[in-house]
């Protein structure tokens, strides 16, 4: 992928399943552009781009009738990003635009590597190749125990159905939870881990805004209807 000059700003949320990273990652959306007027563009992995969806819907729902192969699997994830990037991310980011992502490379280390087995450096290197230079700044993940979460994903489908990745065992959610949980302490910096096992969706969506306020600098407008949740634009950081 060709060279970009980034300005905008890049968050993306992971987490194991039924942690509520999609519903958060929506309200963070709407909220900045709401309340901060930000232009903001809010898209998912894999997904995101017509040829993204057509992937996902291979990896999530077996659409092309054949068991995947592992390997298979890394570089579908991977083909979906790198097409993401280039149509969408990238152009939004030198825009000077927001984005928040509904997954990322994370996931592929978490899910592929600690849960499958994959090398994770490896890993790393098909990231990389796929993104370029397109990196999240803040990352907020959204951490729940295998079990709870898989109960909060059978409770929210029809008849407790669960897609391919939502059907493999508790074993392989428990090691990607953990795998999660390993790369956010690799890069403290980049990583947000917000417990949401005993937490309401709006705890839990102020507990994302806060952070999200406080890393980029946005202030209070004492003047909005919603004074104490709105905000001016972002203020310079170090």
């Amino acid at each position: 992928m060709p060279a970009m000059q980034q300005t905008g700003r890049f968050i993306s949320f992971e987490g194991p399943e039924g942690g509520g990273k999609s519903t958060q990652a929506r309200l963070l959306a709407e909220r900045l552009q709401r309340e901060c007027g930000i232009t903001v563009r809010f898209t998912r992995e894999p997904g995101g781009t017509a040829t993204g969806e057509l992937i996902r819907n291979i990896l999530q729902h077996d659409a092309a009738g054949e068991p995947l192969c592992p390997a298979a699997e890394v570089l579908l994830f991977c083909a979906s990003r790198a097409q993401l990037c280039h149509d969408v991310l990238g152009p939004a980011l030198a825009r000077g635009e927001w984005v928040v992502c509904d997954r990322f490379t994370d996931s592929t280390l978490a899910y592929q590597g600690y849960g499958r087995g994959f090398d994770i450096a490896a890993l790393r290197t098909f990231n990389a190749f796929a993104t370029g230079p397109v990196v999240p700044e803040l990352t907020l993940l959204l951490d729940v125990p295998a079990e709870a979460g898989l109960e909060r994903v059978t409770r929210r489908t029809p008849g407790g159905a669960r897609d391919r990745i939502e059907s493999e065992t508790l074993d392989f959610h428990r090691r990607l939870r953990e795998g999660y949980l390993a790369l956010s302490r690799e890069e403290p910096a980049r990583f947000a881990v917000i417990e949401t096992l005993d937490a309401t969706p709006k705890e839990t969506a102020e507990t994302v805004w806060g952070i999200v306020c406080d890393r980029f600098g946005l202030e209070p407008n004492p003047s909005s209807s919603v004074a104490k949740a709105a905000c001016t634009a972002p203020r310079s950081v170090p």
